[in-house]
């Protein structure tokens, strides 16, 4: 049975009306989720990273940015159109490597265990199994390197559900406030949700998963595989961050880096 606190499966025809209300509004005036929280990742980087690996890539656009802050980014990506488009993106950035293949795949491969200062996973987590990646993103970082997540999550609790009611109210007056002229041709969902009608609508679809774990789940993974110390907030746009920083108690790995390129 819908769950009457779920507004989007709530039976309620009013509430449901709201939400159609709410969908065009957002479709008017439709915002990039992704990029919003790029400022996130950027402020809370390591001074001087010297590997970045981003989970879920994409078109590419956080790998560019990061790409100015590193010596070497890799971009991972399983989608082949994804893949594609990154390459396209960052194929003038010398820095940057556009790799195929999933986080686990990356991870079965031991020489890239504790290579990495910060891993990051951007809209890309809640496509896997959670214990999973958090085990994988562990594994990969160095000591001391930091895990920057901003993902989606179920919600479960009243809590969220009411947090979920004031995402989708702020949600359409967020996008007016960063595009104030209405959208003409309102796109069609892109995005892992209803009420997310981000601008990123350049070339194939980006491949798109609801979420199937709760906020609760995902303090709880990060408590039992990563340890003391994440933190986890909820945020606008229907997104929850984690940020955490690996122990400093283990030998670095010795690998070459790529030179930056010259500014």
């Amino acid at each position: 049975m819908p769950s009457p606190w779920n507004i989007r499966t709530t039976p309620n025809p009013l509430i449901r009306a709201v939400g159609r209300g709410l969908t065009r509004l957002n479709a008017r005036h439709p915002w990039d989720h992704n990029a919003h929280f790029r400022h996130w990742i950027e402020r809370h980087l390591p001074a001087a990273p010297q590997r970045i690996l981003d989970v879920g890539c994409g078109r590419g656009d956080l790998v560019a940015a990061l790409a100015e802050r590193s010596c070497e980014v890799v971009g991972l990506d399983p989608d082949p159109g994804m893949v594609t488009q990154a390459r396209r993106r960052t194929h003038t950035l010398t820095n940057v490597r556009i790799l195929q293949g999933s986080l686990a795949e990356h991870t079965a491969s031991s020489e890239h265990h504790g290579r990495y200062d910060v891993v990051t996973m951007v809209a890309s987590v809640h496509h896997m199994t959670l214990d999973e990646a958090l085990e994988s993103a562990r594994k990969l970082l160095a000591p001391g390197g930091r895990l920057l997540v901003v993902t989606l999550v179920r919600p479960a609790s009243r809590l969220d559900h009411a947090w979920d009611i004031l995402n989708a109210l702020t949600n359409p007056l967020i996008g007016l406030v960063k595009h104030p002229r209405p959208h003409r041709n309102a796109p069609r969902r892109n995005t892992e949700d209803a009420q997310d009608t981000s601008d990123s609508m350049r070339g194939p679809a980006m491949p798109v998963r609801d979420a199937t774990f709760a906020l609760a789940q995902l303090r709880r993974a990060a408590r039992t595989i990563l340890g003391p110390g994440a933190v986890i907030r909820r945020r606008e746009g229907f997104r929850v961050t984690l940020r955490w920083s690996a122990p400093e108690n283990a030998d670095r790995p010795v690998t070459p880096a790529v030179p930056a390129p010259p500014r």
